[in-house]
């Protein structure tokens, strides 16, 4: 039997999900729902709570559809609400904190790779303290400026600069040790 698709058009299936159609909000949400659970994984360590966080976010997303006046790509404003959504959560959960004498470092666990896949990179991202992981992902995967980090994270400019420059030093030293842990195992 062969499939056919139920919505081709974007903006023809976001207009009938505007105006309440469930079978275009379905097909919205199958369609968004794997990338926007990477977005909310991104902040949230926990892929349960980041997929609670993903369907919370959607609600917000189908109430407020309204509101999306097709300037801009869609997706893009999708993931903006999962970014704001992932943030609530972990303030909400009071993780985040921006103060370096409160964070324990958490080392990730080495493994022998003679490359970095997806998975060890995110595990090196979690290691972060919540504070730089944030502000790396905000300004390195999402692409927001520091001024608009600032705001959204209520901090100040030279915070989340000084907060980028920590978390690229500490990868950069979580990487290094890597390299270190699978020298010493190829000589083994």
């Amino acid at each position: 039997m062969k499939i056919i698709p139920f919505y081709t058009n974007e903006k023809l299936l976001i207009k009938k999900a505007q105006k309440g159609n469930r079978d275009a909000q379905q097909a919205i949400y199958e369609q968004y729902a794997p990338k926007m659970l990477s977005v909310c994984r991104q902040y949230i360590k926990d892929a349960h709570f980041a997929e609670d966080v993903m369907v919370t976010a959607f609600v917000k997303v189908f109430k407020g559809l309204q509101s999306f006046e097709f300037k801009g790509s869609f997706e893009g404003w999708v993931r903006r609400i999962m970014v704001r959504e992932s943030i609530t959560y972990l303030r909400k959960k009071q993780f985040v904190v921006y103060d370096d004498e409160v964070f324990e470092k958490q080392q990730p666990s080495y493994h022998s790779s003679t490359e970095l896949d997806v998975e060890y990179v995110q595990q090196l991202i979690d290691a972060l303290p919540e504070g730089y992981k944030m502000v790396f992902v905000l300004y390195a995967v999402e692409g927001y400026k520091h001024q608009e980090i600032a705001e959204l994270l209520d901090i100040t400019v030279g915070t989340s600069k000084s907060q980028l420059s920590k978390a690229r030093k500490q990868l950069q030293e979580n990487l290094k040790l890597q390299k270190e842990f699978d020298n010493r195992t190829m000589q083994q």
